[in-house]
């Protein structure tokens, strides 16, 4: 696709100043409610006791600490915010994506080892909650799949802890795979997940340079790298599973763009039957799916590639004696058994845009208002050539699933890791803004000072 210059600013002094002003209305906008959310909850937690967290509106604790990760983290910082806009400008396009995979590592594993290395990254998968306190049960992976159904609710003999019983099968197979190999034990998940998850930088940058251009995909990368997100990214699951989501659709915008779609429409597919079977809320990825194809070159053809491939996982996961649906059904019973039943939906569906706002930063909260102005001041036509509309459209659609996943009430509280998989797709809004330095000074210090202040609870 060729290259063209995204229309972030307006063309005179005075256009810019309003634009940037309105940039700053929408950060104290979201920064209050933010403050809103820590405030409220914190008064309805103390006298009811209902939110179940520890830190409104996130899960975590109210813990200043530095660790072996604090100097890191900020080195990384330092030398993202200085050398990052300029680098992704200058670096050949395969080396760029090498880099941004480099500077997510070095970003998330400083993070994760703020909080030291056993609390940080070896003992995150091994809580009373996780996926690793089954794995000795799936000795008989088949015999297990046909009896996962009937450990899901609270009260069934031995039910599974919160977070299996949470999620399709396929999420503990991961662990149980890793432990066949010999990758055995929390500190091998823990370094699986977070490395593993910070992939999904570079599938969200080939998507962006796919479907809106290099430019803009170019501006986004330094902000990829340094996403708030990364706190979650590498303390749980969530982070596999955003990397298998993104990749998913990194490969079928390549399919829908490129000039041999059968094997990536194939591994596509292959992909996205596999994030149905790691987390029910994933099904949601449907509607990013639906702009990549709405962005792409709209042939029939490559499609039934996707398809094809996407089929595979609910006919292994069907012929072993897994049944999705009554899985889902029986974990929709289980939700509302446990904290999902006592959790004020009135507070939460609120309080998780909080949540977000504290995933995604500042930049990308300017950034969103930015592009829906692009899709604001563009016709209907415009949208498909344009890439800055291009981009928003995107963008916004992640933003629309994210918005269904909360008003559906399956997600109260722990969206800043259960979002993950939609949350990656908001960051690219950044490319928008002008002056990226001063954003990814504003980026890095929100989660620096959420990592040092909060222990969080994944």
């Amino acid at each position: 696709m060729k290259r063209t210059p995204p229309r972030t600013d307006l063309p005179d002094p005075a256009g810019r100043a309003r634009g940037s002003r309105r940039d700053g209305y929408a950060v104290a906008v979201a920064a209050a409610l933010v403050v809103a959310a820590a405030l409220i909850g914190t008064h309805l937690q103390n006298r009811y006791g209902t939110l179940r967290v520890g830190w409104p509106p996130i899960v975590g604790g109210w813990m200043p600490h530095v660790g072996p990760g604090t100097p890191a983290a900020i080195v990384v910082a330092v030398a993202v915010v200085a050398y990052g806009p300029s680098l992704a400008v200058r670096l050949p396009w395969r080396p760029l994506l090498l880099a941004v995979w480099g500077g997510a590592l070095a970003w998330t594993w400083s993070l994760a080892l703020v909080d030291g290395w056993q609390r940080g990254v070896a003992g995150r998968l091994t809580t009373r909650h996780e996926y690793l306190q089954v794995i000795d049960r799936f000795q008989d992976i088949p015999a297990t799949l046909r009896d996962f159904h009937a450990h899901i609710l609270i009260g069934a003999p031995d039910n599974w802890p919160a977070h299996v019983a949470g999620h399709p099968p396929g999420a503990t197979l991961t662990f149980v795979l890793l432990d066949r190999i010999g990758l055995g034990g929390g500190a091998w998940a823990g370094a699986f997940v977070l490395t593993a998850g910070t992939t999904a930088a570079v599938a969200v940058l080939v998507t962006v340079r796919r479907l809106a251009g290099e430019d803009l995909a170019r501006r986004a990368a330094p902000f990829l790298v340094l996403a708030p997100a990364a706190i979650w990214t590498g303390t749980s699951a969530d982070g596999w599973f955003a990397a298998v989501a993104a990749w998913a659709l990194a490969l079928l915008s390549l399919t829908v763009t490129g000039r041999r779609p059968a094997w990536t429409g194939l591994g596509a597919g292959l992909l996205f039957g596999l994030t149905v079977y790691l987390s029910y809320g994933l099904t949601l990825i449907a509607v990013i799916a639906a702009a990549v194809l709405l962005l792409g070159t709209r042939r029939l053809r490559p499609l039934l590639y996707a398809a094809a491939g996407f089929l595979v996982a609910p006919a292994v996961f069907t012929a072993l004696g897994f049944d999705w649906w009554e899985a889902y059904r029986l974990l929709v019973t289980r939700y509302y058994q446990g904290a999902g039943g006592v959790r004020p939906y009135g507070y939460w569906v609120w309080a998780n845009l909080a949540c977000t706002v504290l995933m995604v930063g500042p930049a990308t909260v300017a950034g969103l208002r930015r592009g829906g102005a692009e899709l604001w001041r563009s016709g209907r036509a415009a949208v498909l050539r344009d890439p800055a509309t291009r981009l928003a459209l995107l963008v916004g659609s992640a933003l629309l699933a994210l918005l269904v996943a909360d008003l559906s009430g399956m997600s109260k509280a722990e969206t800043e890791r259960i979002w993950l998989p939609f949350a990656l797709w908001l960051l690219p809004a950044c490319s928008f803004l002008p002056g990226p330095r001063g954003w990814l000074a504003g980026q890095a210090a929100l989660a620096l000072l959420l990592n040092h202040l909060v222990l969080t609870g994944w």
